[in-house]
């Protein structure tokens, strides 16, 4: 009773003590928020016909929609196009400053409403892929994702080196300011009634914790109160990457055992159908050339239901989960290449990266700074080379004129 009481006590302390998978969740982070942030890009110059006024699902059966299964979306506050494109370019801008971690609490929060706003005006449009970015936008409000990859990092680790050569950091009057301004655009949502009172709660209490997260770090750092938001903090990111691990998890294991009862799974000639429909063969070579082979169709059939099924039981062996991991990753980027599904390719690699090893993304992480260094060093190089010059040299007596004093060439 004694072990199991002090292996409780261990497991609460793990849980409790430190945020886990801080790579993990920041490459999660990057990886939804890059792929959303591309298809918005990518479909700019569709969005009408896609989430806004000239879709054919109208917003009349939108409403009738949203008000039937609580979904939320603000596009169904209005139909104008100003709000439309309020809504999108909003959608942007929260993609691309979570992308890069600036205030990441907030703009997690922000990517969600995005993201909820835009494919539940419009559920018959998105995909496999729209379907696993709904979910992670989600879940990534509660990880603390910008430990280490974002600008909040940088942010906190010149503070510490300020304070630890004895000078008074500047105070946060950005984070402050927009908490203020996303509580009055609160105020006049919940006074308008456009929301039911679950998203309400939902909204108010996140704002709230904010707040109080703010003021409590400002006013206490060291305190115990402190430390009780630290551990609250710690236990529910952790329970969120265990969420987001088990979703991948469950999309993999369903998926593989649904291809089991498939009778063209079962023969092997599942994969061979997909590349000669036009809609999936954006490269009709490539596909040609890929089915006119029976061994790789074959082989690949097989061993997409195995790989598959078998993930979530490799998780307990790390060797074998990485190269399964490996398997699935490479996968995603030949469907990308020869389906024509881009976007559904990189939002499975950004859920798969949850199971990338520490040491790996640490690894990628030097390298990119490396490689980030030396181009900053030869943009700077290059900018220092002298251009040519057409005025004379100046002569001796003006250079010793002209030089300041203890300056050297």
């Amino acid at each position: 009773m004694s072990r199991f009481a002090l292996a409780v006590s261990r497991g609460i302390g793990r849980v409790s003590e430190a945020a886990l998978g801080p790579y993990q969740t920041a490459v999660v982070r990057i990886g939804f928020a890059g792929t959303w942030l591309l298809f918005l890009l990518r479909e700019f110059p569709h969005r009408q016909e896609m989430y806004g006024p000239d879709a054919p699902w109208s917003l009349d059966m939108a409403r009738q929609l949203v008000a039937n299964n609580h979904a939320f979306t603000v596009l169904t506050w209005s139909g104008g196009q100003v709000w439309f494109g309020t809504v999108y370019v909003f959608a942007l801008l929260s993609s691309a400053l979570l992308l890069v971690g600036w205030r990441t609490r907030t703009m997690s929060v922000l990517f969600m409403i995005g993201v909820l706003s835009l494919q539940n005006r419009s559920v018959f449009v998105g995909d496999g892929g729209d379907n696993v970015i709904h979910l992670m936008a989600i879940y990534l409000v509660f990880t603390r994702c910008g430990q280490v990859w974002s600008l909040d990092e940088r942010r906190a680790r010149r503070a510490r080196a300020a304070r630890a050569r004895g000078e008074f950091p500047a105070p946060d009057r950005a984070g402050s300011a927009l908490w203020c301004v996303l509580g009055l655009a609160l105020a006049v949502v919940t006074g308008a009634g456009f929301l039911g009172v679950g998203w309400l709660i939902v909204f108010w209490v996140l704002w709230a914790a904010h707040g109080l997260w703010w003021y409590v770090g400002r006013r206490a750092p060291h305190s115990q109160s402190c430390i009780l938001l630290d551990v609250v903090a710690n236990a529910v990111h952790n329970a969120a990457l265990f969420v987001i691990m088990a979703e991948a998890c469950l999309i993999y294991s369903t998926a593989g055992w649904y291809k089991i009862q498939g009778s063209r799974w079962q023969d092997g000639t599942a994969v061979y159908y997909p590349l000669h429909l036009d809609y999936f063969t954006p490269w009709p070579a490539l596909s040609d050339l890929m089915s006119s082979y029976g061994v790789i169709v074959l082989l690949v059939t097989y061993g997409t239901v195995a790989v598959q099924v078998a993930f979530p039981f490799t998780l307990l062996n790390r060797r074998a989960k990485n190269v399964l991991l490996a398997a699935m990753m490479t996968e995603h980027a030949v469907i990308a290449v020869v389906l024509g599904l881009p976007f559904f390719s990189l939002a499975m690699i950004a859920a798969d990266a949850v199971f990338l090893p520490t040491s790996f993304l640490r690894r990628v992480g030097a390298e990119t700074a490396r490689a980030r260094g030396r181009f900053a060093r030869g943009g700077l190089a290059r900018l220092a080379l002298p251009g040519p010059r057409t005025e004379a040299p100046p002569t001796a007596g003006d250079t010793a004129e002209h030089t300041p004093a203890g300056s050297r060439a």
